[in-house]
């Protein structure tokens, strides 16, 4: 399984304009496509960060695709008043005690490992963080992307609603520190979201 992320950081006051265009005409379109699973997006509405994110069958499914969404990736992003950045990911990690209702939240790291040491820092997600995440109030869902040319990798973590986002934030910085040493993980950013569409259709990866 694949993913491609678009990040865009939008002036805040166009957020909510956005996140309409792309539930009711960027979704319909994508989920459409061929080898299509699905899209979540993610907002940000104090910094305007926004992260749309396909998923799709396989990377050919994907690839295909890149050229018919670019005018469309413009579009959107000309809406928002930001430029596209766009990512392409291996979906390494997903895993979901239960699907995210209104009101979740989710809280991304990107880290960076030497590309040799990627598969080592998988296993250290899957058999370390995800059984202690499981562990904290309001889990719903994990999940695991991985670039493994340049070592680049995020995580996802929901939780189901802002309170419990709130309630883990001190137990989920003690647990990035102690998986990114024994993964070898440099971390390059740590935020917090409003999950704003919940449609990845994405099986259990573990």
């Amino acid at each position: 399984m694949y993913a491609r992320s678009t990040t865009i950081n939008a002036a805040p006051a166009s957020i909510d304009a956005g996140v309409a265009r792309v539930r009711d005409e960027v979704m319909p379109m994508l989920t459409g496509m061929d080898g299509c699973i699905g899209l979540s997006m993610l907002v940000d509405r104090k910094s305007g960060r926004c992260i749309t994110t396909s998923a799709w069958q396989s990377e050919e499914a994907m690839r295909a695709t890149n050229e018919a969404l670019q005018p469309i990736r413009e579009r959107i992003a000309a809406e928002l008043g930001g430029s596209p950045m766009v990512q392409e990911w291996e979906i390494a990690v997903l895993h979901r005690d239960h699907r995210s209702t209104a009101g979740a939240c989710v809280r991304a790291t990107w880290v960076k490992v030497d590309p040799a040491n990627l598969d080592r820092a998988i296993d250290v997600y899957k058999l370390a963080s995800l059984p202690r995440l499981e562990d904290l109030a309001g889990f719903c869902s994990a999940s695991l992307l991985v670039d493994r040319e340049s070592g680049r990798a995020v995580s996802s973590v929901t939780y189901d609603s802002q309170e419990t986002l709130d309630g883990s934030r001190e137990a989920a910085a003690s647990m990035r520190a102690s998986t990114a040493k024994d993964a070898g993980a440099e971390m390059v950013d740590v935020g917090e979201f409003e999950l704003a569409i919940a449609h990845l259709r994405v099986p259990e990866l573990t």
